[in-house]
């Protein structure tokens, strides 16, 4: 049986990391927060069909975990997807078209945003179901033992979807079958709109590792510096066949459910108070300011290099055309 699961903190200084690091870092992040928030926006607008549910308040977790990871390791991701796309190394043009129904998306407008799947850099798909992308991963997890590759599979969900009889399946075969699966937990405070100390039976969902006999980790969500850490551990293990591990991510929702979502769940200074004691990019910020390794310039620096380019995914996507009506059939498997 596995030992209860352990608690993990970020370095007591961020001097050690290489500045490049830092960088990857500090872009991730704010790429993420800045293509949310305009996706917000245009949706708001009208410009956006469907629904979308935005990362902002969690791209720590995202971003940490994914500077662990080469394109040719996989990942699985939920509706909530589009911070772990961008952090992987999709196309931002192709990602934005996606997301506004255009035909030069990544699934030719048809996915929208919670089917966005990006295989030249590993990212195997969104999903709209949730619990959907467990078995995805675990499939994806056996390929590479089977074919004797490196490379690990890594599974997003939050803590509603740790609930879903897929999760168990999941970790149950991973286990069995030593598979390199990282069972990543987002644990953002909410199932949709119910607060997931009302339906889920541990403490910390890191718990249920246990049953399973893999090793189970939390750590601080919102540090990016302790996701990074505690992810290189754990993946640097399964890359020499040590087999499956849950790390769960205690991290916070900013937004609602989806756009337009009225909150009656919480209130507006709840949400504010998380915002102002534990937002992942301010943070970073204090951090690499108060310990001199960036400098405000650096950081400017960066954050317009973003907006340039996010600026451009989002007039590519207005100016790409809408899918033809006679391509409808198309790509379907029956």
């Amino acid at each position: 049986m596995c030992a209860k699961p352990v608690k993990k903190k970020g370095p007591s200084s961020v001097k050690k990391y290489e500045s490049k690091l830092l960088e990857h870092f500090y872009e991730t992040m704010v790429k993420i927060r800045y293509f949310e928030s305009n996706i917000e926006k245009k949706f708001l607008a009208g410009e956006i069909p469907g629904f979308v549910h935005l990362y902002i308040g969690e791209e720590a977790t995202g971003t940490g975990i994914m500077s662990n990871l080469t394109h040719t390791d996989y990942i699985e991701t939920t509706h909530r997807g589009h911070g772990h796309t961008v952090a992987k190394g999709a196309d931002l043009k192709k990602m934005m078209a996606e997301i506004f129904g255009k035909k030069t998306g990544f699934c030719k407008g048809k996915g929208g945003s919670m089917h966005i799947a990006d295989f030249s850099v590993g990212m195997l798909g969104a999903n709209g179901i949730v619990g959907g992308g467990y078995t995805l991963a675990t499939g994806a997890g056996l390929a590479c033992k089977m074919q004797k590759r490196k490379d690990i599979s890594v599974v997003f969900f939050g803590d509603g979807a740790s609930n879903r009889g897929t999760f168990h399946e999941a970790a149950n075969m991973a286990a069995v079958w030593d598979l390199p699966v990282l069972f990543v937990c987002e644990n953002n405070q909410w199932a949709s709109t119910t607060p997931y100390q009302t339906t889920t039976s541990v403490a910390d969902i890191a718990d249920r590792a246990q049953g399973y006999g893999m090793p189970g980790v939390i750590v601080d969500g919102n540090d990016v510096f302790a996701v990074y850490e505690a992810a290189k551990d754990l993946i640097e293990k399964m890359r020499k066949g040590s087999g499956p591990a849950l790390l769960e991510c205690k991290t916070y929702r900013l937004k609602g459910h989806f756009v337009g979502d009225p909150e009656r769940y919480r209130t507006k200074e709840e949400v504010k108070k998380v915002q102002d004691e534990t937002d992942p990019i301010v943070r970073f910020e204090k951090r690499v300011l108060d310990e001199e390794v960036m400098t405000e310039k650096e950081l400017e620096e960066i954050r317009k290099r973003v907006e340039k380019e996010v600026d451009e995914a989002i007039k590519f996507a207005e100016e790409s055309p809408e899918p033809d009506s006679s391509e409808i059939y198309q790509d379907l498997y029956v």
